[in-house]
Parts: structure tokens; sequence; C-alpha cells
């Protein structure tokens, strides 16, 4: 079953990786740009289910890019700012937006916003949650992973990471990067934390932890 296909544009690259990764962890696959004119050449070039854009971008503006997609399709668009004025979220919706999210916003809100859209679309097909490569399988929906049919010990941090690993394939990602989408930019964790729990998942992935790899002076990146 293919998976949905996200266009995503903010000027804010931490933003921009933040709603990509909330994105891809529930099976969704994300293009990024980082201002209007890329957000256009993106979309040329592809075939997406959904759009995300922010309305304060250089070269052109997300009402610029909304009004430049609705000239040619119909796919859902979801408005995503800072600015709350009511004028600024009615001239999104007249220039063809089907849906508004205000910063900052709850990856939940996201997501249900996400999915109402395409279930409202022509088109919807519910998402695949089971995640298989090699001897490991993870259900996202019973929050559990097994390796050649053994259910593994996992705390809820250890399939976060791993889950995150998964959704990132062949990525190579610091210790902070790790501690910032893992645990989250308010965690108290340190560098040493991610080194542990990632220790302790190959451990318990058995025949499967040569699956996470490690970069010497940069990171750690998860692939066959």
């Amino acid at each position: 079953m293919s998976k949905y296909k996200v266009l995503i544009a903010d000027d804010e690259v931490q933003m921009l990786m933040l709603v990509s990764s909330y994105l891809e962890k529930e099976g969704y696959e994300t293009v990024t740009a980082e201002d209007g004119a890329e957000v256009l050449s993106r979309w040329s070039q592809g075939s997406y289910d959904l759009v995300i854009l922010d309305i304060m971008m250089p070269t052109l503006d997300g009402f610029a890019v909304c009004r430049k997609i609705r000239e040619v399709s119909n796919v859902p668009i979801i408005m995503l700012t800072a600015k709350s004025e009511e004028l600024d979220r009615i001239r999104g919706l007249k220039l063809g937006a089907d849906d508004y999210i205000v910063k900052p916003f709850s990856p939940k809100e996201l997501m249900a916003r996400v999915e109402a859209l395409l279930r409202r679309s022509n088109n919807f097909r519910p998402q695949k949650h089971v995640l298989e490569l090699g001897d490991l399988i993870i259900d996202l929906d019973g929050h559990t992973a097994e390796v050649k049919g053994k259910r593994l010990n996992l705390t809820r941090k250890e399939f976060s990471l791993l889950e995150f690993f998964f959704n990132h394939q062949g990525q190579v990602f610091s210790r902070e990067q790790l501690l910032e989408h893992v645990w989250g930019l308010e965690s108290t964790g340190t560098l040493r934390t991610v080194d542990t729990h990632i220790k302790t998942l190959r451990i318990k992935l058995g025949s499967s932890g040569d699956l996470i790899k490690t970069v010497w002076g940069v990171g750690y990146k998860f692939e066959e």
C-alpha cells in the first residue's frame, strides 16, 4: 500500500524538520521546501496528496503559493502560520486553503487535521501501521516490536527511538538531533542518555542490532 505524500513548506528549518518528523512517524512520505519558489519547483516535479504551507516565506509567501497551486489543482492545503488574526485566516481560506493551524500547535492536532482532510478527499486509503525490515517487525498500533517472531521488551523511549530510526533509514543523526527529535525540545536528557539507550536497544534487537550503525565523529544511522 503506497504512502500519502505531503509537501511541507516553512522558512524556519527547525519547524520544517519537526512537522516532517511528525508526519513520517505516522507513515507519511514528506518533501520539504524553505521558500515559496522552492515550493512551486517541488510541486511541478512531483505528485502530492496534501500541502502544508507557512504564510511568512521569502520569495513568495504562502498566500501567493496557495493561489498558484489552486490554479491547477484541488489538492488539500493547510496553512501553517504564527499569524492568528481573523483577516489572515479569512484571506487564506478565500484563496483556497482547506484548513488553518496557528503556531504553536500540538502534533496530535496537526495529525487530526491532516487525516480529516485526507478522509474527505476522493482517494482516502488507510495508513499501514506495521513496519517490516528483514527479521524486524514494528507494530505502530500495538506499540510493540519483534525480531524473528520474538517480542522485544522495549521501554516507551526505546520504541520511539527505534521507530524514528526506521522512518529515517540511511540518514545520519547527531546525538543532539536524536535528543531533540525523540526526547523533545524540553527534555532534560543528555548526550549520554542517547548513547545509553542506543546501546540497550542494540542488545535487545539481537541479530537486528547491527541495523543501528555508528558514524564515527558524527552520530548514528539506521540501515541494512
